[in-house]
């Protein structure tokens, strides 16, 4: 029993370091969209017990250029054919789902679908601006890596524990089934943000979260593990605003930082055991991220802080509920 919490303290401490580093290099260094690396980290510590091998790290980067490149390649055709750009958009997110579903890897499956989304998107408006987001994915992407590796070394998980099992595929008519619910689930806010991409990319990342999340939640707990998770990360991120306030500089961004990763981070590995899932604090971890560091980007470039905060806000709560909706319409369909 001591060891097992020894090894939960250590996997807590390695993903609220790892996100805690990751949050405040990215501020430091000025990334164009400073939230992407730190919520990559977090999905990358939440479901790899190991550091990502070469051949890993090549594999991702192939991701990375496959997502972005198939992400602007559709830019003309949502230009010009909008119904069918959108409708081809919506297929691949079907397939990527599908493929972590039936036994591929989930974290590859989670970046196809980020990737996919916010350069398509971006580049509706703007193509300069689908450059950007381009370099934000892959610097987000490299910074995560680099960080997760560094928090590996710090934090060695024992030679005793093994390696994660791998996830089992799900028969096929499932796997479609839930495939298409979780595309469905991000298609309202990709076409939200296909309207103004600079001010709905953070829809997105929720949106992509949800569809990831929906993936594993039944329809029973669909209320409490979904809008729960999403109400407790805008707590959070008030709570987490205003000590910020308090004390506000980089490295007290850091200790902040650190601090609500460790409080999550219990809960998330049990080590402080709840009746709430992994999927729960997972999900409410990654929705404070995305919240906090917008308001941080909102208040440095002199904007109401507030105002967008619960405007942002109740975005976050309305695709959630739709995201509720989609699971309910699924599960009563199956059931007839």
């Amino acid at each position: 029993m001591e060891h097992r919490l020894q090894l939960l303290g250590r996997r807590t401490l390695r993903i609220a370091t790892g996100t805690a580093l990751c949050l405040t290099i990215s501020f430091a260094l000025d990334l164009s969209i400073p939230v992407i690396a730190p919520v990559f980290a977090v999905f990358l510590l939440a479901t790899q017990n190991r550091p990502l091998s070469f051949k890993a790290g090549v594999a991702l980067a192939l991701v990375v250029a496959l997502t972005t490149g198939s992400g602007l390649l559709l830019v003309p055709l949502l230009r010009h054919y909008a119904f069918a750009g959108v409708m081809l958009v919506g297929l691949m997110l079907f397939l990527a789902f599908r493929y972590g579903l039936r036994g591929g890897n989930n974290l590859v499956s989670t970046f196809l679908v980020a990737g996919l989304t916010m350069v398509s998107a971006a580049g509706t408006a703007d193509l300069s601006l689908a450059v950007t987001v381009v370099g934000a994915l892959v610097k987000g992407l490299v910074l995560a890596v680099l960080v997760a590796a560094l928090t590996h070394m710090l934090f060695p998980e024992p030679a005793s524990a093994g390696p994660r099992p791998a996830a089992q595929a799900m028969p096929d008519g499932q796997a479609v089934r839930i495939a298409l619910r979780a595309a469905l689930v991000v298609m309202p806010a990709y076409l939200l943000a296909i309207t103004d991409p600079a001010s709905y990319m953070p829809i997105i990342m929720k949106s992509v979260s949800l569809g990831r999340q929906s993936c594993t939640t039944t329809a029973r707990s669909a209320a409490r593990d979904l809008i729960g998770s999403t109400l407790l990360g805008g707590l959070l991120a008030i709570v987490f605003w205003f000590a910020l306030r308090l004390f506000a500089g980089l490295w007290m961004f850091y200790l902040w930082m650190l601090l609500f990763g460790l409080l999550v981070g219990r809960k998330l590995y049990r080590v402080s055991p709840t009746r709430y899932s992994p999927g729960f604090w997972l999900n409410s971890l990654v929705t404070m991220i995305i919240l906090l560091g917008q308001s941080v980007q909102d208040s440095a470039a002199g904007k109401d802080v507030y105002t967008a905060f619960a405007v942002r806000m109740g975005l976050f709560v309305a695709v959630t509920v739709y995201a509720c909706l989609m699971l309910l319409i699924f599960e009563q369909r199956r059931r007839a």
